[in-house]
């Protein structure tokens, strides 16, 4: 199974790029994607009311998004989001009806059935924290924007804490990472080898 890994961290440097890279090798059949190595406008200048042409860059991001079996997004929560360089990505690349569209009823509807995803999220406040705050980074990268999408499941993993995380814990997570990918692509192994009639179940 092929994946797609979105690093979404404006930073090469940063843990959030390490996690991406440990986890796109351990998966094995993975392409990664570093969203500040695309040229192209993070901007909708028009909202959804114009047509905004794709650059190369995203038009082979879209390619490869919609090639993928297996989507996963590796990500900092900064002021409760994702950073401006990865919600731009995403305003962009996710166009109506090449990945989601309205029925005749009103209700959307994911296009991007049959894939699978993961999260690979930083913070640094702490877990329990996350929790008084309503978690609305998860709530608006897994719920409204990959299952809204049709991809199902999508797995968490979090790193918390990374302000004060020291080197044996970030090492520590680093091979998190890389169990999550293997893990990822054992899973979706099994899946494809399974009967149609089970896959579908």
């Amino acid at each position: 199974m092929s994946a797609l890994v979105i690093d979404g961290h404006p930073n090469p440097d940063s843990l959030t790029a390490a996690l991406a890279r440990r986890y796109a090798e351990a998966h094995g059949d993975a392409r990664l994607l570093a969203v500040r190595d695309l040229t192209f406008d993070p901007i909708m200048r028009r909202g959804y009311r114009g047509e905004q042409p794709l650059e190369p860059d995203l038009r082979a991001a879209l390619d490869d998004l919609l090639a993928a079996d297996h989507v996963a997004v590796a990500t900092p929560v900064w002021w409760a989001s994702t950073p401006a360089l990865l919600k731009g990505f995403l305003d962009r690349i996710l166009l109506p009806k090449i990945t989601y569209r309205y029925r005749s009823n009103g209700l959307p509807e994911g296009l991007l059935r049959e894939k699978t995803g993961r999260i690979l999220m930083t913070s640094d406040s702490p877990r329990w924290f996350l929790s008084l705050t309503g978690d609305p980074a998860v709530k608006h990268l897994k719920n409204q924007t990959m299952q809204f999408c049709g991809i199902r499941p999508v797995r968490l993993t979090r790193f918390t804490g990374v302000r004060e995380a020291d080197d044996a814990r970030r090492a520590n997570w680093l091979e998190l990472a890389a169990a999550a990918g293997a893990a990822d692509a054992r899973r979706s192994t099994r899946s494809a080898a399974a009967p149609a009639s089970l896959t579908r179940a």
